[in-house]
């Protein structure tokens, strides 16, 4: 089962600053929704933990992820696969940045694949449910992006 994602968003921030916060697991990663944990590997590859819930399935999902492609204030891209209670998964998510307005227009997209006794069981509300943890994430984001840069987070 795939489940595709687009979207944007302003952020006040220039772009490197935005770029930065968005290739640093450690300062995104906690926003997301169920976020259980995180371990870096390197600064390319790390693996978070959240809980998954989906009708009577109950799990936590480890998945691993790559920043798969890296261009300094104007692209970052992931890639991920792990294994969510009764399946796996693999997915992407971009996002592209842009001079915009006073700061970054911060474009994003990504696709979800989702296979095995998860996709068939909960089939039906896995995109209504991934559809609305994603806004929850990009609310997060465009919350985070917005509140003043402090200097420790330059650092």
């Amino acid at each position: 089962m795939a489940i595709t994602f687009a979207g944007e968003f302003e952020a006040p921030q220039p772009p490197q600053q935005v770029y930065e916060f968005l290739t640093d697991p450690q300062r995104f990663a906690p926003l997301l929704p169920d976020f259980q944990g995180l371990v870096v590997e390197d600064a390319r590859h790390f693996i978070v933990r959240v809980s998954v819930g989906v009708a009577h399935i109950r799990g936590t999902a480890e998945i691993r992820m790559e920043l798969a492609e890296a261009q300094a204030a104007t692209r970052a891209t992931y890639k991920g696969q792990g294994s969510v209670a009764g399946g796996s998964m693999t997915m992407t998510a971009s996002f592209n940045l842009s001079p915009g307005g006073a700061g970054t227009r911060v474009a994003w997209s990504g696709e979800a694949q989702i296979f095995g006794r998860l996709a068939s069981m909960a089939g039906g509300l896995l995109e209504p449910m991934a559809k609305k943890n994603l806004q929850k994430l990009i609310d997060a984001l465009r919350a985070a992006l917005s509140a003043p840069l402090s200097a420790a987070q330059h650092e």
